[in-house]
């Protein structure tokens, strides 16, 4: 039988636990029902949690001036191109620096981890410059690749920690058996890494998906994703929060429904190695 107080402290962790979630999800469920909401009820004060007149309008109105589907795709094209893009790259990266690492690897890591520290407006003016001059402005494949380019440190920090879990001495007998480098990496370390590889994929479809800063910076119309799409609600005119919410809630509706679907998976490999 378990004390009193061990029961006690379970149940004081699980209500905290309960409490700090549902304070994080509580924006974006007022997100989801201001979007039913009268532009009238959604200004009005004192708030109410609930709309007084459950509406669809909103999202028709949404649908019709911004052609929501056009900016959906450029962002699915963008997140997952960025991710195919990205792992590609940062695979072979990972690989050599946990398996044949050097007296420059560890400095290597260290300075990719430091870009990440630098705010991205420093690095705007010579960035738009050169997508201006290359002509990739407002195209799917400029933004696919300063995603790539911003996301990549995360994608080999994260793939590198997962490789170094896996025993040299696996690869080692794989290329005494006659195995190339290739096929040790893709036979041999890709499958006993998985559970880390999905997961970085599917972070990194997040922070594509999320990111707002280039993707206002360097589109306009063509390659517009889902974050232009909401910002083109806050107009000289004022924020009409019914509309913004109803965009906000199309817009996050794709990456909700694909966390929870794979939540399992991410946590998986976010704790692959952890416990031995």
């Amino acid at each position: 039988m378990k004390k009193p107080h061990t029961i006690l402290l379970k149940t004081g962790i699980t209500v905290l636990g309960w409490t700090v979630a549902l304070l994080l999800f509580f924006p974006i469920l007022w997100t989801v029902l201001t979007s039913f909401k009268t532009e009238v009820d959604a200004i009005a004060f004192p708030p109410s949690f609930l709309p007084t007149q459950w509406t669809l309008e909103n999202y028709f109105e949404v649908q019709e001036r911004s052609e929501y589907f056009t900016h959906f795709l450029n962002s699915v094209a963008i997140s997952v191109g960025s991710t195919v893009l990205g792992m590609l790259l940062a695979i072979p990266a990972a690989w050599s620096m946990a398996f044949q690492p050097n007296r420059a690897t560890r400095h290597v890591l260290m300075w990719m981890l430091s870009t990440k520290m630098m705010p991205a407006v420093g690095a705007l003016v010579p960035i738009f410059l050169i997508f201006k001059t290359a002509g990739l402005l407002d195209t799917l494949f400029g933004v696919t690749l300063i995603l790539v380019i911003a996301n990549l440190p995360i994608m080999v920090w994260m793939l590198y920690t997962y490789f170094k879990e896996i025993p040299a001495d696996i690869l080692e007998a794989a290329r005494m058996d006659g195995a190339t480098t290739l096929k040790e990496l893709f036979y041999v370390l890709l499958p006993m890494s998985l559970p880390g590889v999905a997961s970085t994929m599917l972070l990194n479809i997040i922070l594509a998906w999320n990111e707002a800063f280039w993707t206002l910076s360097l589109t306009a119309i063509k390659a517009a994703p889902l974050s232009a799409f909401i910002a083109s609600y806050s107009s000289p005119q004022g924020l009409f929060w019914a509309k913004l919410s109803a965009a906000s809630t199309l817009a996050i509706a794709p990456i909700l429904v694909l966390g929870w679907m794979s939540q399992k998976q991410l946590v998986r490999g976010l704790t692959f190695g952890a416990v031995k």
